[in-house]
C-alpha cells in the first residue's frame, strides 16, 4: 500500500434490547440500507472516541463501550469495520433516540432478519469469549 491509497476505518455499535435484538438505523443515502450505528474515524480520533462521538452524532444518545469482538475487512469499500459491544448509557426508555439527518429510522432487529454478513459481525460479538474476530467479506 502506498502513502496516496485511500483506505478506510469504521467502528459500529452492537447495541440490543431486553428481547436480545440488535439495534439499526436506516440511512438517508447510498440506497437507504440498515445498518449498525457507527461511522469512519476522523484524523486523530481513537476507535474508541470515534465509536462515542458516532452514536451520539446518529442517536442522540451515549453510549457505553463494553468490548471490541471483531474488525471486518469489506472489499467492495476497502475498509475494515470495527465491531464493539456496547449499551446505551441512559437505558429505555428513558434514553430518547434523536436519529441524524444521515437516517431516518431506528429499529431493533431479530438475528434472522439481519444480512448474512451482519449477523455474523453481531453474533460474533453477543457470542465474545475474549477472542477478536476477524474475517474479510
Amino acid at each position: 500500500m502506498s502513502f496516496q491509497d485511500t483506505y478506510r476505518l469504521s467502528v459500529h455499535a452492537v447495541i440490543t434490547n431486553g428481547k436480545q435484538q440488535v439495534l439499526q438505523v436506516k440511512a438517508t443515502y447510498d440506497g437507504g440500507q440498515w445498518g449498525l450505528p457507527g461511522g469512519s474515524l476522523e484524523p486523530g480520533e481513537t476507535v474508541h472516541e470515534a465509536l462515542v462521538r458516532e452514536c451520539l452524532e446518529e442517536l442522540g444518545c451515549e453510549v457505553e463501550v463494553c468490548y471490541m469482538s471483531g474488525m471486518y475487512y469489506h472489499q467492495a469499500y476497502n475498509a475494515h469495520a470495527c465491531i464493539f459491544r456496547c449499551h446505551l448509557a441512559t437505558p429505555p426508555p428513558d434514553a430518547e433516540m434523536r436519529l441524524s439527518p444521515e437516517h431516518s429510522e431506528y429499529r431493533y432487529f431479530a438475528l434472522d432478519e439481519l444480512s448474512p454478513v451482519q449477523r455474523q459481525r453481531v453474533e460474533d460479538c453477543l457470542n465474545f469469549d475474549g477472542k477478536v474476530r476477524s474475517a474479510a467479506f
